[in-house]
């Protein structure tokens, strides 16, 4: 199979996004987490344009061993040695330099011609060169360039020393036709075009980034420049995660990367947390609900075989199982998987009342939790569990330590612990610990507001992993401590027999 080297722009085109910048120390968590991931190249950032961005781009150079770095340059001079200084740590290191070649661009932008516009090109590259072997060349707005004139461009950086050209679609205007055809005339019709690679530098203007993307690999591209989650300017640039994910499934494409797809969903979630830049809810891959089933048919589909509705393996990707969403489209299947999950197993007979009172209960609510479940069940927690919380009392404010005092009641015996924490949710689970002494990790700690007034009741539910097997909890109080602390109980019931 054909090798594509993925270049990583998170750190540059994605952090132009209007809010989502980082600092130092958060670039460097990100760029680490880039080569765990297995990107071939770094794009650290555009040196001469801040003095915070040329620090970054020294520091990630220290800080990362195996992927290139690369400084992003306009096509001048002081711009390249500002850049070639920015990497003098990078082990293995990379100028990207370039020009617009578009007629919006040489005649608005330049208010220049087609002849000067390929001299500085030719000239940039040259002294690129200088400094680094590795030189990438960018035609910037490719995709609105003349074909010809452009492999006019491309043809001359090559001969000059390019290493790599990249073809950007800026503006996202190409059809993915038109941008396969783009990268097709470029390898038949440029001398010595098999001494470089052609990169692709697609936007998400017109929703084709990933589709152009793709069409231009087809076409024999083999370096694809793309962002953690899309970011990047306007509408953004491609997903990294979905070209990753569509080769991967995509067998007959005859193209792989190095990308070790379990690592995708913790990368996601990383950029998103520290670039403040939530993921939205149907985003392919890394949207939660992108392996989220509410159709009863496609619930019982995949809970006989996943395959039936699943291209893809979430665990592929890095997410534990795919969810069963229960709402009043949902049917008995998924109905009775949720019942196993919550350790509830009943017969048809019984099933059917349940499924009866469900569907009355999902037309009034949008989702139906685990405790409505229970309840339907007639196997409400305060019943069957053998730890019950007897009291909780909690102190904590500005300027003092949290500390935290519980007692449980274990099968009819009561046990005290006090302890404190970062908080007071911390200082009351690591109470608990100490009567409930086993080796228990929270996975997953998601509050939920039911309605709108200060005083109302918030959910919680907890993810709590227990010898390899993870466990659900819930809890609902006007005390959202108290919430936290129910919730970490009902999933320790589920195990503590």
């Amino acid at each position: 199979m054909d090798r594509l080297y993925i270049f990583d722009t998170t750190l540059r085109d994605g952090e132009q996004v209007p809010g989502c910048q980082l600092n130092t120390v958060e670039k460097i968590q990100v760029a680490k987490a880039l080569e765990t991931l297995g990107v071939d190249v770094i794009e650290a950032g555009f040196p001469i344009s801040s003095p915070g961005d040329f620090n970054s781009v020294v520091e990630i150079s220290k800080a990362v061993t195996w992927p290139v770095i690369c400084a992003l340059t306009r096509g001048v001079q002081k711009d390249i040695d500002i850049a070639a200084e920015a990497l003098q740590y990078a082990k293995r290191k990379r100028i990207h330099t370039g020009i617009g070649t578009s007629d919006y661009h040489i005649r608005y932008k330049f208010n220049s011609n087609q002849d000067d516009i390929l001299e500085r090109a030719i000239a940039c590259v040259k002294y690129a060169k200088k400094y680094v072997e590795d030189v990438e060349f960018y035609a910037e707005d490719a995709g609105r360039t003349d074909n010809v004139y452009l492999a006019k461009v491309v043809e001359a950086v090559i001969k000059a020393g390019a290493t790599v050209v990249n073809i950007p679609d800026t503006t996202g205007y190409c059809l993915p036709n038109e941008y396969g055809e783009k990268i097709k005339f470029l390898m038949e019709n440029v001398k010595g075009v098999h001494n470089a690679i052609l990169a692709t530098h697609c936007h998400n203007d017109l929703g084709m980034a990933t589709a152009n993307t793709i069409s231009g690999v087809m076409n024999g591209a083999r370096q694809v420049e793309v962002t953690i989650n899309g970011i990047g300017e306007r509408a953004g640039n491609t997903s990294l995660e979905e070209i990753a994910m569509i080769l991967k499934c995509h067998k007959g494409l005859n193209v792989e990367t190095q990308i070790n797809t379990q690592k995708i969903y913790s990368t996601s979630r990383l950029v998103s947390s520290l670039m403040n830049m939530p993921v939205q809810p149907n985003k392919a891959i890394v949207g939660r609900n992108a392996f989220a089933h509410s159709s009863g048919i496609h619930q019982d589909g995949v809970l006989k075989n996943r395959e039936s509705y699943e291209i893809m393996d979430p665990k592929d990707v890095g997410i534990d199982e795919n969810a069963i969403l229960l709402t009043a489209r949902s049917g008995r299947a998924a109905l009775r998987h949720r019942l196993s999950v919550l350790g509830i197993e009943v017969d048809n007979g019984k099933l059917d009342k349940i499924y009866e009172n469900f569907l009355k209960l999902a037309d009034k609510k949008k989702d139906i939790n685990d405790d409505d479940v229970r309840i339907l069940a007639g196997a409400e927690r305060s019943e069957q569990s053998r730890i019950k919380l007897d009291y909780l009392q909690v102190t904590s404010g500005i300027g003092v330590k949290s500390v935290a005092s519980i007692c449980l009641n274990i099968a009819g015996e009561k046990f005290e612990a006090a302890a404190s924490g970062n908080g007071p949710v911390d200082a009351a689970i690591k109470a608990l610990k100490q009567i409930i002494r086993r080796t228990m990790t929270l996975h997953e700690f998601t509050i939920q507001a039911i309605s709108r007034g200060s005083d109302d009741v918030g959910k919680v539910h907890m993810q709590v992993e227990y010898d390899d097997k993870l466990y659900y909890g819930f809890g609902a109080n006007t005390d959202i401590v108290a919430a936290s602390v129910e919730a970490y109980i009902d999933a320790i019931n589920k195990f503590v027999k």
